[in-house]
């Protein structure tokens, strides 16, 4: 019944979009445009009634359907995260808290927590990364110039950028919250940084450090395998590239306090950080989707609203820039999945199965439509600590009364 249910709710869905969803017997749903094949629509109906948030991912893991011959899975994903907001009936999305489950109190980003969140993705194979990055291997957004840019290049372009937006030059004390594959912390060094990048990811660090001796720097850059909680000292410079992402509503405060403490007078912070609307990530905040317990456990995007009344309530910082490029990862995104694809043979003899190929197939292609179709964002914001005035007037503002005088 549920199952039955849930196709009546998800062939309404297909009549509204842009695509062409076809049944084993022939039937068609939607208004043509990228082919959605079901293969089998009882199991799909039925993983989707179960889990409506995860439902749809697991059908494709498990092969209920896939893209239609000829049919770019990204493209036609992102209909529906055009419309993800719209498609589902206003009664019903007042039911949500019937089907919504919450994340797991496992998943908390505690000190514990984080590092088995980071390496239950991190440290699955450098080899399994290597075969889609970029040769510097760079897991984030690039940041493109031009059309049909190598994406090496519109990478080291991303890199630069923040180290100009964070002021990092010759003998800049800088921190790295997050150091990937450790490609940010060798730029900085070349521009004669001191640079301490620290990570939960064993494989990352071993690489990373391996990169670091290769390239003749490691008289400029330690590298630790550390929680961000527990660095102590200053920097004249603090750079973080998507790591926002791993900390958790819980501990945006922590995190925020953190940067403040570490940071020096007269220092610039520069985060990159993926975005979406805060209407959004509130309505999402504290349930339990498909990124979150297949790819990125623990993971929460923030928005922009969000990061500034952390900042404002348990920090004495505020962004100062905000530079947005979210087409740019609609493109690195599908530069990755095609890569991929194309590499498949050589991640395979790794030891990762096809379930683990429709899995990863899936996550980029849905990332990719969440920032083709605008539901998501990315940035770099370089955040500069208040003046001893602009103190005392949000002190002021936030006085009981304050609105009133």
């Amino acid at each position: 019944m549920r199952a039955r249910i849930a196709r009546l709710i998800v062939d309404r869905m297909f009549d509204q979009l842009p695509v062409r969803a076809v049944y084993p017997d022939g039937t068609v749903r939607g208004r043509g445009g990228p082919e959605l094949r079901i293969v089998r629509p009882e199991a799909m109906f039925e993983r989707i009634a179960r889990s409506p948030k995860i439902g749809l991912g697991e059908a494709y893991q498990a092969g209920d359907w896939t893209a239609g011959e000829g049919t770019d899975l990204g493209e036609l994903l992102t209909p529906f995260a055009a419309r993800v907001t719209q498609l589902v009936p206003r009664p019903l999305l007042k039911l949500r808290w019937l089907v919504d489950k919450r994340m797991p109190r496992t998943l908390r980003n505690t000190p514990t927590g984080a590092r088995s969140n980071i390496s239950a993705h991190y440290d699955l194979s450098n080899a399994l990364f290597a075969a889609f990055l970029d040769p510097g291997m760079t897991y984030s957004s690039a940041l493109f110039d031009h059309a049909g840019q190598d994406l090496e290049e519109a990478q080291r372009r991303k890199v630069e950028r923040i180290l100009d937006q964070a002021g990092v030059g010759a003998g800049t004390r800088l921190l790295e919250i997050g150091i990937g594959w450790g490609t940010l912390a060798i730029a900085a060094a070349q521009r004669g940084a001191h640079v301490t990048g620290i990570t939960l990811s064993t494989e990352q660090l071993r690489l990373a450090r391996r990169r670091v001796a290769d390239a003749g720097l490691t008289h400029r850059v330690e590298l630790r395998l550390q929680d961000y909680r527990a660095v102590t000292g200053s920097y004249d410079a603090i750079v973080s590239v998507e790591m926002i992402e791993a900390v958790g509503a819980e501990y945006w405060p922590e995190y925020f306090r953190t940067l403040e403490r570490l940071l020096a007078p007269g220092g610039s912070i520069a985060l990159q950080a993926i975005l979406m609307d805060h209407d959004r990530m509130l309505v999402t905040r504290n349930s339990y989707g498909w990124i979150q317990k297949y790819i990125f456990p623990g993971g929460l995007i923030p928005s922009r609203t969000a990061i500034d009344e952390t900042l404002a309530k348990y920090a004495q910082l505020a962004v100062e820039d905000d530079y947005r490029f979210g087409a740019d990862y609609a493109e690195t995104l599908r530069r990755w999945r095609h890569n991929f694809a194309a590499n498949w043979p050589l991640i395979r003899e790794q030891g990762f199965d096809e379930t683990f190929r429709r899995t990863w197939e899936f996550y980029l292609a849905y990332s990719e439509a969440g920032f083709a179709s605008g539901y998501l964002d990315v940035g770099q914001l370089r955040l500069g600590q208040l003046s001893g005035s602009e103190n005392i007037d949000r002190t002021t503002r936030s006085l009981p009364g304050a609105a009133a005088r």
